[in-house]
This record gives C-alpha cells, sequence and structure tokens, in this order.
C-alpha cells in the first residue's frame, strides 16, 4: 500500500514483520540523528551519538554534564531518527527509515570500559514507532509509512533479528579475524600460517555459513548448532563452542 508523504499507512501488513524490519533497522543503523524538545544541540560536548539497541529500547552514553544527559534528567521528548544499513550498500533495503518517538530517562551511571570516564546511561522510553521506505510508483515518488505496534515490537522473537546478525557477521569478520584463524587451523588441522582469512556468512539462530581461504583455495562450510539459539548469548556462546568442534 502506498500513501501520500508523511502519512502514516493504516495497511493491513503483518504487525509482526513490520516489528522485525523495525528492530533489525534499530539493530543495523547506517546513520542516525536525534532531535530532543527545548535542546538546540543535544550532540554538544559528543564526538558521535553512540546509539545501542538493548532489546529493542535505544540506549547512549555520555559525559554526566552533557546536554543529552540534562535532557534526560528533565525526561524531555525526543524524536531518534534511522537510516537502514541492512544489506548491501545501494540495495533496497538501504531505502527504509525508521522513527521513534519517546522520552528519555536517566538509568544510572557506569564507568566506560575504554578511558574509566563515569557516563550517564541514557534510554528511550518509546511511544511511537514508524517505519518508512521511499519507493516510486508509475505516476510519481512517494513515500510508504508504517505504524508498528508497541506490542509486535518489543516482542522478544525479534531479538535475533536480522539487523542483529547482519552486525554479528560484521563484528566478528572485522573483530576477530585471529580468532577465526585459529578456530580453523585447529579444526582442520592447517597450519595457523596458511589460513590466508576466514568469514562468517549467513548467521542464523541455528546455523552459520564459514568460509576460509588457505594454500589448497577457497572452501565453504555450512556450520549447524546443536541447538536453535534464543538469545544474543546463546547465539554467542554457540559460535564460539562449535566453531571450535563443528567443522569438518
Amino acid at each position: 500500500m502506498t500513501v501520500e508523504r508523511s502519512t502514516p499507512s493504516r495497511s493491513t501488513v503483518d504487525p509482526t514483520r513490520l516489528a522485525a524490519a523495525a528492530r533489525s533497522i534499530l539493530a543495523c543503523p547506517a546513520g542516525a540523528n536525534l532531535v530532543v524538545d527545548g535542546v538546540e544541540d543535544v550532540l554538544a560536548g559528543m564526538d558521535e551519538l553512540g546509539m545501542q539497541d538493548l532489546g529493542g529500547q535505544p540506549t547512549f552514553s555520555c559525559l554526566p554534564d552533557t546536554p543529552l544527559a540534562e535532557a534526560a534528567r528533565g525526561r524531555r521528548s525526543a524524536l531518534l531518527t534511522l537510516e537502514s544499513g541492512l544489506g548491501p550498500v545501494g540495495g533496497a533495503d538501504r531505502s527504509a527509515t525508521l522513527t521513534l518517538s519517546g522520552r528519555l530517562e536517566s538509568r544510572g551511571r557506569e564507568d566506560c570500559e575504554c578511558c574509566g570516564e563515569a557516563r550517564d546511561v541514557v534510554v528511550m522510553e518509546l511511544n511511537f514507532v514508524l517505519l518508512g521506505r521511499t519507493g516510486e510508483d508509475v505516476a510519481h515518488q512517494r513515500d510508504q509509512q508504517f505504524r508498528v505496534p508497541l506490542e509486535h515490537y518489543r516482542s522478544p522473537e525479534h531479538h535475533l533479528n536480522r539487523g542483529f546478525l547482519q552486525r554479528s557477521v560484521e563484528h566478528a569478520n572485522g573483530c576477530h579475524q585471529e580468532e577465526l584463524r585459529r578456530a580453523i587451523s585447529t579444526t582442520t588441522g592447517t597450519r595457523l600460517a596458511e589460513v590466508v582469512g576466514v568469514a562468517l556468512a549467513d548467521l542464523r539462530p541455528h546455523q552459520v555459513e564459514v568460509q576460509w581461504v588457505d594454500l589448497d583455495g577457497a572452501h565453504s562450510h555450512v556450520l549447524e548448532f546443536s541447538r536453535t539459539a534464543r538469545t544474543a548469548e546463546e547465539l554467542g556462546d554457540l559460535l564460539r563452542r562449535e566453531l571450535h568442534a563443528g567443522l569438518c
């Protein structure tokens, strides 16, 4: 269903699918913009927004004396707009956006693992979620916009969403290459120096594809887990354990 620009759709699209798409963009954004009621520059004193997805709730970390921390202590209304980072650059999924409306709240203080500085934890208590996609019909360009029911959006079934799985693969391939090479070396009996590179692909709650290159060429193996993961913690445990035991 296509609607006029900026008009929320009342389409009969499956709310579970809408929620899955919304949660995927939250977990895998390409860009983010936060606007806070009554605050001219909410990012003052911050290098970047640094949003995290914690179970569907946008979460930020900032120094206690920044406008964002002050806005949270004042429980100010906010609007967060996210650009989709799903799929390859230029792909159809990148045309999607996610708009979240809610109220900022402070959730205590913690020490930063990198610098040791005390930082405020700020969350966004949501009251509205809107999924959008820019498209073009035969006559003229329009936008599709769908309001996502919060009860579906907050469902635990979306914890291991597509965006989370994509970000997990990107993190593993980019930050844990040495561990992946050692896993391949150990399980295949190949000298570590001969394992040129390893990549995970198509990660799902029940399996992952492992691709690697050694002196004999390129290899690929679909590794099926002993059980289907239900949480991020379970998925991480299965990956670590079965990468060392399940390759043949």
